[in-house]
């Protein structure tokens, strides 16, 4: 079983190398920003109240956010191991996890870090937004979310660096090269594919 999260700041490729992860050791990849993506895509209550919320450049709130984390990790194909892509984002949604993972009797196995140089973050995502017809991708709300990211899941991943969890990678630079990285980084510490 492999137990892993994934972060880093937005745009710094955490969905790409999320889904090689879970390739990878056959585990399902779990994004938050996808879940609420594709509420609102179908327009869902649920959806219309994440439009608001994001189109401003903030983040959704923990209760509604731990609720949808804690439905998906006790589905079936999670129960193996799983991914998780943008959760916690904040300390109180790491206790979060952790009452979660404590009522199968799980922990985490290890934290993925990806790091990018935040000027570089902004110009990818600014391509992306450009490309993908993202509306909610201005250059205003991505370096607020970069700051946002910075004083509210930095505290999320020094407490799990306390934990010993932390792998830092790279993450600039060709997806094949920042997967074999995450790949020999995960090796290095005992997490070798199974699959």
């Amino acid at each position: 079983m492999t137990r892993l999260l994934i972060v880093g700041p937005p745009g710094a490729g955490k969905g790409t190398q999320a889904a090689i992860i879970a390739e990878t050791f056959g585990i399902p990849a779990i994004s938050t920003g996808d879940i609420f993506r594709a509420n609102i895509k179908d327009g869902t209550e649920l959806g219309m109240k994440i439009q608001e919320i994001v189109s401003s450049g903030s983040y959704v709130p923990d209760s509604l956010t731990n609720e949808i984390v804690r439905d998906r990790l006790h589905q079936d194909d999670a129960s193996e191991g799983f991914l998780l892509d943008g959760y916690p984002r904040t300390v109180d949604q790491v206790h979060e996890l952790d009452s979660i993972l404590a009522e199968t009797g799980a922990e985490l196995d290890a934290v993925v870090r990806l790091v990018a140089d935040p000027d570089e973050v902004v110009a990818r995502l600014l391509k992306r937004a450009s490309e993908q017809g993202r509306a909610d991708d201005t250059e205003d709300v991505i370096r607020h979310r970069q700051d946002v990211y910075q004083d509210q899941t930095e505290p999320v991943i020094a407490a799990y660096a306390e934990r010993g969890l932390v792998i830092d990678v790279d993450g600039l630079g060709p997806v094949g090269e920042v997967a074999a990285r995450v790949r020999d980084a995960l090796a290095a510490r005992g997490i070798a594919v199974t699959v």
